[in-house]
């Protein structure tokens, strides 16, 4: 008795994933880390226009300047304009930060497939992936950066490459579970590519999981950012960044605290703003966080 076979093009496809985001609004304390992180970006993106001077320019004669109708926030040691550096700054902190979640998604997720869907690959990926973890994320920015010299590209590795294996694992344990189920089973008996299968049934599975930790890996590069910056291994001083500022004020704290103070707020509600969102989108898009709030 001959079996008869499904055509490929009857079994079930994963539904393409549809972000939602209402959860931008869903609390007020969301609604405004939504709106302050808007504004944060929308500051990065206008700084030309917004910022009443260079931020490069020296003016010795004005150094540490106190705020008046000329320079809102004052000057710094070499006569810059404070509130010109730090709405400058958010360019390169949010770069950075959009900049390395977008790369360690993209490595990460390939890792993370293939060792998820081949016993013998992650036998020994997932070995690399724990070497590279055992390793303190700053530690290794620092080496990364002395050896590669300081720019914005080397910190974004530096900050990205710890960042990787995280992802990757993340992948990697969804993929475990979605490569049992009865639809990828289905696929590989009909002979669909594997390149198909990983890409139409078992990427959508992931796409949830990959936008919660993109949250967290970005809040965490704008502040391994600021603190490579602080330390003097990350962004060359002269080049405005919230880090920068911060290391170069903290001379002159005693006689000037605002030369911190207005970075280290700014830096503090991106990565509070962002870090909520990120919550938020995890309680939206996990439906375990769904199945929880209705049984209570």
């Amino acid at each position: 008795m001959a079996i008869e076979t499904l055509p490929e093009s009857s079994l079930p496809v994963t539904r393409p994933f549809r972000v939602k985001f209402g959860f931008l609004t869903a609390t007020p304390i969301i609604a405004i880390a939504t709106i302050c992180l808007v504004l944060i970006i929308l500051m990065a993106i206008f700084a030309p226009l917004i910022a009443p001077h260079d931020p490069l320019l020296l003016a010795p004669a004005k150094r540490l300047k106190p705020g008046d109708a000329t320079f809102l926030l004052g000057t710094d040691a070499f006569g810059r304009d404070v509130l010109s550096r730090i709405i400058y700054g958010a360019r390169i902190s949010l770069l950075i930060g959009l900049g390395a979640a977008v790369f360690s998604i993209a490595l990460g997720l390939v890792i993370g497939l293939v060792s998820g869907f081949f016993r013998w690959v992650d036998a020994v990926m997932m070995r690399v992936m724990d070497g590279l973890m055992a390793i303190p994320a700053i530690l290794l920015a620092i080496a990364v950066v002395s050896l590669s010299g300081a720019s914005i590209w080397t910190v974004m590795v530096a900050i990205t490459i710890p960042e990787i294996p995280r992802v990757a694992r993340l992948v990697r344990s969804v993929v475990l579970t979605a490569r049992e189920e009865p639809y990828v089973e289905a696929a590989i008996s009909v002979g669909s590519s594997l390149p198909k299968i990983m890409w139409r049934h078992l990427m959508p599975n992931t796409i949830a999981p990959l936008i919660v930790q993109g949250t967290y890996v970005c809040a965490s590069a704008i502040l391994t950012e600021a603190i490579l910056s602080f330390l003097g291994a990350g962004i060359s001083p002269e080049t405005p960044t919230w880090g920068n500022i911060m290391a170069e004020g903290r001379q002159y704290f005693q006689i000037k605290p605002s030369l911190i103070f207005w970075p280290g707020l700014l830096l503090s509600i991106a990565i509070l703003s962002v870090n909520l969102i990120g919550d938020a989108a995890r309680d939206a898009l996990d439906p375990r966080m769904k199945q929880r709030e209705a049984g209570k």
